[in-house]
């Protein structure tokens, strides 16, 4: 595989990934949304609940702040990428930023419950999990479009990442004197598969008289019965990784972590929220490495060009040339089995403020603050919203956002007439889509769910 096909596959994977968000935030403060403890685990619910199961609290939304409409185009009535020559480069890249990030992540419920119990309430939930990632530089859209034309192209930080899991965790919440609440849950982890690819360093500098190109890259891949595909460059004779192989697929790791959260009333209009969610780590029993060993560079000045095709150093020979020694710089050798590995859950932060009007307590006003920590995948995100319960087995809220991925609106509807609840809402409202029905600003979701109330 070339580092073209390489980055390539990160910029393809990166925006064509469409998953389930974990929780939705316009129902934070949304009193009978049922699943506000998986956004803070000190708020309690008026009533117990079953969700019914896989479509308890359904999620669908990708975000990031490299749109899809910044890579598809549509040219005399046809849609194509932006490699297309009738496209030029200025055009696409006054869309492309430095560092562009995209990601999303997936919560499909099993099972979820909660109910009153101990003097507080407690909730058990079982879910499958994954969350997936990418890191693009924007010379690596520039290199793609343009080839070689430019003196130098910087490609380091290129990442890509993607695990999964499933999860049970445990909830209780409880009161505290006349003004606080206090939760938390313990999460238990299986590990299915972890995937981590990084271009560390990747430069090339293109000089008049001589071409100089530098790596340092790896691929971990704590997959159980994992194996890499290698292929031999006949020219340097040297074996390098050319795709994978899964002989069966299997559980991989197990890890534990924690949420926390507590509420205060300042006043009975005020109340202040703070909450840290998925504390926590997996601990991978199998991990596959592929590597350049190292920084590794590549320096010539000894390919010269004839015009003429037939002659053995024409323009078509001394590329192939180029092309070979090359490519022993970027590909990725086998080191086979590490052994074990540990990774870190990307952290979510919730703040929030809520004022109750006193003339009319059904309607209440919140600002949310979110923050996912992740490294270099980390974001914020920013809500203001307005919610109302105008009656007892309705209520829902509108809210605009802001923060890492842009301006969005937000809303949610949820009705609970006795023994049964449907919401349906969005944290980012969809606009135009593709015909494959992703979002061509990358940001957009739809939240939906139904639980039997008691």
């Amino acid at each position: 595989m070339t580092l073209k096909k390489y980055i390539a596959a990160f910029a393809a994977a990166a925006i064509c990934a469409g998953a389930a968000a974990q929780n939705t935030n316009s129902g934070y403060f949304v009193d009978d949304y049922a699943y506000r403890f998986q956004m803070n685990p000190a708020i309690d619910n008026s009533k117990n609940f079953i969700a019914i199961p896989v479509l308890g609290n359904v999620n669908v939304g990708i975000h990031g702040d490299l749109h899809v409409r910044d890579v598809i185009y549509n040219v005399n009535g046809r849609t194509t990428t932006f490699l297309n020559p009738a496209i030029s480069a200025e055009e696409v890249m006054k869309n492309i930023g430095d560092k562009n990030s995209v990601g999303a992540d997936i919560k499909i419920p099993i099972l979820a419950a909660g109910f009153k119990s101990l003097g507080g309430y407690s909730t058990i939930s079982i879910n499958a999990r994954a969350s997936v990632g990418a890191q693009l530089p924007g010379q690596l859209f520039s290199l793609l479009k343009e080839g070689v034309s430019n003196n130098s192209y910087d490609l380091s930080n290129t990442r890509a990442f993607g695990t999964a899991y499933a999860e049970i965790a445990l909830g209780h919440s409880h009161k505290v004197g006349k003004n606080l609440r206090i939760g938390g849950a313990l999460k238990f982890l299986v590990g299915a598969g972890n995937i981590d690819a990084n271009f560390r360093n990747a430069t090339l500098e293109l000089g008049v008289d001589d071409w100089r190109i530098t790596t340092d890259a790896e691929l971990n891949s704590s997959v159980k019965n994992l194996t890499y595909k290698t292929k031999v460059n006949k020219h340097t004779g040297h074996r390098y990784v050319d795709g994978m192989d899964l002989d069966k697929f299997g559980m991989n790791g197990f890890g534990m972590a924690i949420d926390l959260g507590a509420t205060y009333d300042v006043a009975r209009d005020w109340q202040l929220s703070l909450a840290v969610l998925d504390l926590g780590f997996i601990s991978w029993n199998e991990n596959h490495l592929a590597t350049t060993n190292g920084l590794k560079t590549f320096n010539t000045d000894r390919y010269t060009f004839n015009a003429d095709k037939d002659a053995a150093n024409s323009f078509d020979n001394e590329w192939d040339n180029i092309r070979d020694d090359i490519s022993a710089i970027y590909e990725l050798e086998d080191a086979g089995d590490t052994g074990g590995r540990t990774t870190m859950l990307g952290a979510t932060l919730n703040v929030g403020a809520r004022y109750t009007l006193p003339v009319y307590r059904k309607l209440n006003f919140g600002l949310l603050g979110t923050a996912r920590i992740q490294g270099k995948y980390s974001w914020t995100d920013w809500r203001v919203s307005t919610n109302i319960a105008p009656l007892k087995w309705l209520d829902g809220g509108i809210n605009m956002s802001t923060g890492t991925f842009g301006v969005g609106f937000g809303w949610v509807v949820n009705f609970h007439p006795n023994g049964f609840n449907f919401f349906v809402g969005m944290d980012h409202t969809i606009g135009k889509t593709t015909k494959e029905f992703v979002p061509l600003s990358s940001n957009g979701s739809l939240n939906l769910g139904m639980n039997v109330l008691f």
